[in-house]
């Protein structure tokens, strides 16, 4: 056996340790360590996502691949749920292991002993107002008395929707809302069932793409109301751009916030380590199944407020360090 060089970093070690760790921590928690002849059960991890259409499940599809491909005994797969604000449910209440959520779900101030804490923030999702090209409706004003769907209940676009609706007066019975997501609210545009619709993800949403590529849209320009929203609200929201490249419409600013992949608090350390090394050193080919995973960054994902790190996941950060 050749000797161990002294020039090789206890970040080295640390990192070629991981896996080994991780095998041992999951043969503890399927039995493996009992009789070689019993079948074990693998170490479930359920990914709790959105539409189907939307970024949110493609990262996931793409993040559970990665799971199954490189973690032993574990198996990983994706929940298709109405999106943030029910992931943190599901998450919390111990039926999902991960999730994806935007910031301004989370309670400005999390719990002493919080159920959920974070393991990345990942992309900003982007707050868009979509209707058709002919329509009337050109500024958040002239929602005034039409039908809009402001997105499935339990949804982060429901709640930043909500919002950006009351801060510019267009609350309770100002705006007909209809409760659909994505699918749903692009077909019932294409039908003419709806006057708008609101989404929020990261760019470029897919259902969008794809109703743009078959019908002439408009997305409306919002971000003039990122300032009264984070008056009322915190903090959280920014101003983003949607270029012309990604629909094919003339570029508008909008609403954004951030959003990050959750996971189960008591979830083992040594398990959420390699979660997290494998969702920052497989970013390229995350960004293969959409594009938005390909922002992420050591240095932006550890910007998670209000939500702790894992610290699981804060220890691979702090031994990742150059």
């Amino acid at each position: 056996m050749q000797p161990v060089s002294r020039g090789w970093s206890l970040r080295a070690r640390r990192r070629a340790a991981a896996p080994l760790a991780l095998v041992v921590l999951v043969a503890a928690l399927t039995g493996l360590g009992g009789c070689r002849d019993e079948r074990a059960e693998p170490v479930r991890i359920r990914i709790a996502t959105g539409s189907p259409t939307a970024v949110y499940h493609a990262f996931g599809q793409s993040l559970a691949a990665v799971l199954n491909r490189e973690l032993p005994g574990v198996r990983a797969d994706v929940v298709v749920t109405a999106a943030s604000a029910q992931n943190v449910r599901l998450v919390g209440s111990g039926a999902a292991e991960l999730g994806f959520t935007q910031a301004d779900v989370l309670p400005a101030a999390p719990p002493e002993q919080p159920g959920v804490l974070a393991v990345a923030r990942v992309y900003d999702d982007l707050l868009h107002l979509v209707t058709t090209a002919g329509a009337s409706v050109r500024t958040l004003a002239d929602l005034r008395g039409r039908r809009v769907s402001v997105g499935a209940e339990g949804s982060g676009t429901e709640v930043t929707a909500t919002r950006l609706l009351t801060v510019a007066r267009l609350g309770g019975d100002a705006v007909r809302q209809e409760h659909l997501g994505l699918d749903d609210s692009v077909a019932a545009l294409r039908a003419g069932r709806i006057d708008a619709f609101f989404f929020s993800g990261g760019l470029p949403v897919r259902g969008v793409a794809k109703l743009a590529g078959t019908t002439a849209v408009r997305i409306v320009e919002l971000g003039e109301w990122t300032e009264p929203l984070r008056r009322a609200y915190g903090q959280v929201y920014v101003t983003r751009d949607v270029p012309q490249s990604v629909y094919g419409t003339p570029p508008v600013s909008t609403v954004a916030n951030p959003n990050y992949l959750i996971v189960r608090a008591d979830l083992p350390e040594a398990l959420v380590r390699e979660v997290t090394r494998l969702l920052m050193e497989r970013r390229a080919e995350l960004a293969a199944a959409h594009p938005a995973a390909g922002r992420m960054s050591p240095r932006s994902a550890i910007v998670t407020t209000p939500l702790p790190l894992h610290p699981g996941a804060a220890d691979w950060y702090r031994a990742s360090k150059p």
